[in-house]
């Protein structure tokens, strides 16, 4: 959280009510962002992720189901609270059946609406006293930084199943930050207080690999001159890493599967096996289901490492994190010599912006220690950046193209809510029907196709 207050997204079409129930919660300590409509709320959350929304049930254009649908399509593990003085048992059943967090009818106690927005934040695993006391709750991801909700979201997952002792496998490109969220999830758990282990299975030949995963006996083969613990032993109520885990060679992940099922490990050379209470996190940037395809990898051990998935999304992705993330790595690389580098130039920043960043955010990082370090200047120049990108920029999308693209996105997802009823999607745009028909033909949807996909 950054040591930020919880934030509620709070949605209602009634202003008077829309303003009470905000001063309610702004006196609780939540910081509160008010919206008038489904739709500006669904335009908020694509710039920023609340960690609860708050929503009327009947209100004109998106009702708050469309609303909870939006977001849950988006954002699963987002709760949602519906307010509504149309409430029923049946009402209140078929919405959490859906996945609706909380149910509340109008006129509800204060009392009752904070209990529900405390237990929320218990339930996505935080606890509202921690973050509106500005705790220390958020050190457990440290070293990440972004302002993206998608990425937002993966970590919101990962705290969550931090608490159990369940089997993480991260997918990302390389460069993205696997091993750095493997440590988060390691210190949001009870194990935190433990060792944690990270081992490269690509960087490693699989003579050694064996032995530095299991461990090896004194005299078990040339050169073992003392025994050998291994690193599944080394990381014992801890939690041990497995980067690149889609390079293991087969014939170790047929041990690494028995190690996982028998929870015990024998040392190469060793004739007793030993104990070991290990929660494994996984990582690779292969499509390991391709892999299976090829033999490469044994399916039996994907689903053992495979209890949750999470995606990091590639930088390209999210470059809304670039200009931070450049800034951080700046003032981490400016202190280490005897010139002082301030900043980027506008243009320098654009080029970081804008370039297509295959390496992610280690490819970020090079950069900028390199422009640091070359730079003489208290302001690094577009030069510099050109130089150390040793690419050409990828362009920003223009203005018409960027609002084409949006148009589209937005009328796709008013059919998908609508399930290709044209008149109830032109009553959520605010459009009339002949209208609206006229910009479904300039981007070539058909209405017909999302019945059928709504059946």
């Amino acid at each position: 959280m950054n040591n930020a207050k919880a934030k509620i997204l709070l949605i209602d079409d009634d202003p008077g009510i829309l303003r009470l129930i905000s001063i309610r919660l702004s006196a609780a300590g939540y910081d509160v962002v008010p919206e008038s409509s489904g739709e500006k709320a669904l335009a908020h959350l694509s710039l920023h992720r609340p960690h609860i929304v708050v929503t009327d049930l009947r209100m004109s254009g998106m009702d708050g189901m469309a609303v909870f649908d939006a977001i849950h399509q988006r954002n699963p593990t987002l709760p949602v609270i519906i307010l509504t003085a149309h409430g029923t048992i049946p009402d209140a059943v078929a919405a959490t059946k859906r996945g609706v967090f909380g149910f509340l009818t109008k006129p509800f106690d204060s009392k009752a609406l904070l209990d529900q927005v405390d237990k929320a934040l218990v339930a996505s695993g935080l606890h509202s006293e921690e973050v509106n006391n500005n705790s220390e709750d958020s050190n457990w991801r440290r070293g990440i930084i972004t302002r993206n909700p998608v990425m937002e979201d993966v970590l919101n997952q990962a705290r969550l199943v931090a608490e159990s002792d369940i089997s993480v496998f991260i997918h990302g490109e390389s460069g993205t930050g696997k091993d750095l969220l493997a440590r988060a999830i390691h210190k949001a758990s009870p194990r935190c207080d433990h060792p944690f282990v990270a081992i490269n299975c690509s960087a490693i030949p699989e003579p050694l690999l064996e032995s530095e995963l299991f461990g090896h006996s004194k005299g078990s083969f040339t050169g073992a001159t003392r025994d050998h613990k291994g690193l599944f032993q080394a990381a014992h109520k801890g939690t041990l890493f497995l980067d690149e885990i889609g390079d293991m060679p087969l014939s170790l992940q047929a041990k690494l599967l028995r190690v996982l099922q028998d929870k015990e490990v024998r040392p190469i050379g060793a004739t007793q096996s030993v104990a070991v209470d290990v929660r494994v996190i996984s990582a690779t940037h292969r499509i390991l289901e391709q892999e299976m395809g090829r033999g490469n990898f044994r399916e039996d051990l994907y689903y053992r490492l495979n209890v949750v998935e999470l995606e990091i999304p590639p930088l390209a992705q999210r470059r809304e994190d670039i200009p931070p993330l450049a800034l951080h790595f700046l003032r981490k690389f400016s202190g280490k010599g005897s010139r002082k580098v301030e900043g980027f130039s506008p243009e320098a920043m654009k080029l970081l912006v804008s370039a297509s960043w295959p390496g992610n955010v280690r490819q970020l990082l090079n950069v900028v220690e390199q422009t640091v370090a070359l730079s003489t200047t208290p302001i690094i120049s577009t030069a510099l950046v050109q130089k150390a990108l040793r690419t050409e920029p990828e362009e920003i999308l223009s203005f018409v193209d960027a609002r084409t693209s949006f148009e589209r996105e937005y009328l796709v997802q008013l059919l998908q809510i609508s399930q290709g009823n044209v008149t109830q999607a032109a009553r959520l745009a605010k459009r009339n029907r002949t209208e609206f028909y006229k910009l479904l033909r300039r981007h070539h949807l058909e209405p017909g196709l999302f019945k059928q996909a709504g059946q």
